[in-house]
């Protein structure tokens, strides 16, 4: 069993920044690909995110504000997000497989205001 714990969002004004963390616990002992994704209200789910312990692709809506960094002693990654806009707004999840399972966390609501 491997459980995921993001933190981090809240309400910000555009061009702010936010940090969001999610943590793995449980079964899991190494992270080899952790992916983040994000939905808001009305669209479709979007992968803003795919990382491993040695390259991080971008969705081109985020390239280049947001940043993927990790610590993995702690078993945590983290989704750095300046320059944030409204058009950002959504739901952050963290996403892991293992063991031929894949794993969600609950989320954490990232909102922008104009």
């Amino acid at each position: 069993q491997v459980q995921l714990v993001e933190s981090g969002g809240g309400l910000v004004q555009a061009g702010g920044s936010l940090r969001l963390s999610c943590v793995a616990s449980g079964s899991i002992f190494s992270i080899n690909v952790m992916d983040w994704y994000r939905q808001a209200p009305g669209k479709q789910r979007e992968l803003v995110a795919h990382n491993t312990d040695y390259v991080t692709n971008y969705a081109d809506s985020v390239r280049g504000r947001f940043t993927v960094s990790r610590d993995n002693a702690k078993r945590t990654v983290y989704l750095q997000m300046n320059n944030l806009k409204p058009e950002d707004t959504g739901v952050y999840s963290c996403n892991v497989k293992h063991i031929g399972v894949t794993y969600w966390g609950r989320g954490t609501q990232v909102t922008v205001s104009s």
